[in-house]
């Protein structure tokens, strides 16, 4: 059954469907939540929910399903991740494995460079991420 997805209004609505879209491993439906959630105010949706699960997830449903639509949202989207309480803390616990697909992504990224972003501001986002 596929997830209907709707703009989560607060952190507990933005939480229920993360736990929904984590457990089905739907990485659609985890990219439409994505799509219509403005970037900015993903640190206080997560609010300290972040976990290392749910970054990889965003991370496969960014590569996947939006990155070739809309690559400059998928830089926002990780721009503010980036912001989010327990980042650092989850980048961190996140394996040899894991961080290879973080950067396989920022690759992506890079071959998909548009205006909005420069190669600079996406070499500097690498080092939070630690890549």
């Amino acid at each position: 059954e596929k997830l209907h997805i709707s703009e989560p209004s607060n952190a507990y609505d933005f939480g229920q469907i993360i736990n929904a879209v984590n457990t089905n491993k739907d990485k659609a439906a985890c990219a439409d939540l994505l799509t219509i959630t403005d970037p900015k105010k993903l640190p206080v949706l997560l609010s300290n929910k972040l976990e290392g699960e749910i970054l990889l997830i965003f991370i496969h449903s960014l590569q996947y399903y939006v990155l070739g639509k809309d690559p400059d949202l998928v830089y926002q989207h990780l721009f503010y991740l980036s912001k989010a309480e327990r980042f650092k803390v989850v980048l961190a616990l996140l394996n040899k494995n894991e961080k290879e697909q973080v950067q396989q992504l920022f690759d992506f990224l890079a071959e998909n460079q548009n205006h909005q972003y420069s190669s600079e501001d996406l070499e500097s986002l690498k080092k939070v991420y630690e890549l």
